[in-house]
């Protein structure tokens, strides 16, 4: 599957001077589109956190990070930051995809849909794997982690053959 964003690690640090000839780096892990986005995020966080911006610093890498198993199912717990109409929430989400960048994909998604947060709006402030299913808080993400779990096909209609039929289908 594909999805909108990828995971990216950006360092940078302030250009050398006379008086500070090896600047300290920092390095971010930053969810974007592409890397033009993930470096603009970099100093727009950056310039919030130190006293460093855009012309008077340098990127030293940008490294696409791919997930280790992109196959199977994993649960994230998500802590981000965001601005409403009315102010700026923190919030804890647990998300369930196959990464890291699907399912910031889909926090964007809902963010969007029952928040009404914008991209530019959102700050991901940290994204963990949730190992244990007791340490899973939500319900509908528990409600996923039961050993036996069904999902029922109610409703199933059979398929016509012929114009005219013997006797009526049986729907449930």
């Amino acid at each position: 599957m594909k999805t909108r964003f990828h995971e990216y690690q950006v360092i940078g640090r302030k250009i050398p001077t006379k008086s500070d000839p090896t600047p300290k780096l920092y390095r971010m892990r930053i969810f974007a589109q592409n890397e033009i986005v993930a470096k603009s995020r970099f100093w727009y966080f950056l310039r919030q956190l130190k006293k460093a911006k855009a012309a008077t610093g340098e990127i030293v890498a940008v490294n696409t990070i791919n997930e280790k198993r992109p196959l199977t199912v994993k649960n994230f717990g998500v802590w981000l930051r965001y601005d409403s109409r009315s102010g700026t929430h923190n919030m804890y989400r647990e998300i369930r995809d196959v990464s890291r960048a699907a399912a910031i994909d889909k926090l964007y998604k809902d963010m969007a849909s029952q928040h009404r947060a914008r991209f530019r709006s959102i700050q991901v402030i940290r994204v963990q794997q949730i190992l244990k299913p007791a340490d899973i808080k939500r319900p509908y993400i528990k409600q996923l982690l039961t050993k036996n779990i069904r999902f029922p096909l109610p409703h199933r209609v059979p398929k016509k053959r012929g114009v005219f039929s013997a006797k009526r289908p049986q729907t449930f």
